[in-house]
């Protein structure tokens, strides 16, 4: 849910912040939880903000939600695509991210993110973790439990084009990011990191 800043300008939250609420949902929705039309997600800096769901899906071992991303007032391309995760059991302990339809694939070295993996940074795929966790918890289901968690973007491959993103050679998709999960807008900040993403690559 978007704020009013003082200088009138909507913050937003990030594509981070989207995956980590539909993945919460999503994994309550697994586990035959009833999901709320709305999911609290713990921010990095003890925050946490109340996230909107957009679609809900439950079938037999399979829970889906996603999220419409709103970025505020940054005019950023992403806002208004709906991020979804897909989520199921898994024999393996712990929960594994995995890239679907409209999530980039990193192909070139000096980003974040491993080359061959999918294009999810580091702070989000740690929201996501904590984020199941938590939903975990709320069920009295082990923190450990096997969880195979499948993020996607509709239409992402086409969002993509407009974004860094072919530059710096991540290939099918958007990127899922955020640093503090909010989105300020006209963020020097967040240019000075899109500067340095591309002098790395």
């Amino acid at each position: 849910m978007s704020m009013r800043k003082r200088h009138g300008l909507r913050t937003g939250f990030s594509t981070g912040t989207a995956a980590a609420a539909a993945l919460k949902a999503a994994v309550l929705a697994l586990f035959g939880q009833d999901v709320p039309g709305e999911i609290p997600v713990s921010l990095p800096g003890a925050r946490s903000m109340s996230i909107p769901l957009h679609r809900r899906e439950v079938s037999p071992g399979l829970g889906l939600c996603t999220v419409i991303k709103d970025g505020g007032d940054d005019p950023d391309v992403t806002s208004g695509a709906e991020i979804g995760v897909e989520v199921r059991p898994s024999s393996c302990p712990g929960l594994v991210v995995l890239r679907g339809e409209g999530v980039g694939l990193v192909t070139r070295p000096g980003l974040p993110v491993a080359v061959g993996e999918p294009a999810v940074n580091p702070v989000p795929k740690r929201m996501m973790a904590l984020a199941a966790h938590e939903a975990l918890e709320s069920l009295g289901i082990p923190a450990d439990h096997g969880l195979r968690a499948t993020v996607f973007v509709p239409g992402g491959e086409v969002l993509a084009k407009e974004t860094l993103n072919p530059k710096l050679g991540i290939t099918g998709g958007i990127s899922i990011l955020g640093t503090t999960g909010i989105v300020r807008p006209y963020s020097h900040g967040a240019y000075r990191a899109t500067i340095h993403a591309e002098l790395k690559v």
